[in-house]
């Protein structure tokens, strides 16, 4: 089957079968190794990754369910003031550690900032929840969401 996705502003067409986890395109179809896989079963939030302006888990989401569907990666998050802010802030706060959930942190936490410029802790802990670190960053993640909020604020 044919798909025509829209990833990172950039239209592509893509050939798989559409109950093909979007994961599995991106990666396989398109080299786009930055969305990684955890868990398979859109739990811990690894992959993470924009459809529209909502995140959505690449793994247990089908291509078919996209067509035409703008999609961004984390290939794309620095296309926007958001994502941008958040890269400085992450960088600043030395967010990862051994670094493999950080893209699905990014992604949800560009989310919470569109819908909620000033977020509370609590906001950010509720928006965060689904994406497991398994290093223990929650501290300095959280730390990087204010500081990208503050910057993004200015």
């Amino acid at each position: 089957m044919s798909t025509q996705l829209q990833i990172n502003g950039r239209r592509l067409r893509v050939d798989a079968a559409a109950e093909t986890p979007l994961l599995w395109v991106l990666r396989d179809e398109l080299g786009m190794t930055g969305t990684k896989y955890g868990c398979g079963v859109g739990l811990c939030g690894a992959c993470t990754v924009h459809v529209g302006n909502d995140p959505a888990r690449a793994c247990i989401t089908p291509v078919g369910a996209l067509d035409r569907q703008q999609v961004r990666t984390i290939e794309g998050l620095g296309q926007d003031r958001i994502g941008r802010a958040l890269q400085a802030a992450w960088i600043a706060n030395d967010v990862p550690q051994c670094g493999y959930c950080q893209c699905g942190q990014l992604m949800s936490a560009a989310v919470l900032l569109r819908t909620t410029p000033v977020p509370s802790d609590k906001d950010i802990t509720e928006t965060m929840a689904g994406n497991i670190c398994r290093c223990g960053t929650y501290d300095r993640i959280r730390a990087a969401i204010h500081e990208a909020a503050r910057a993004l604020s200015v």
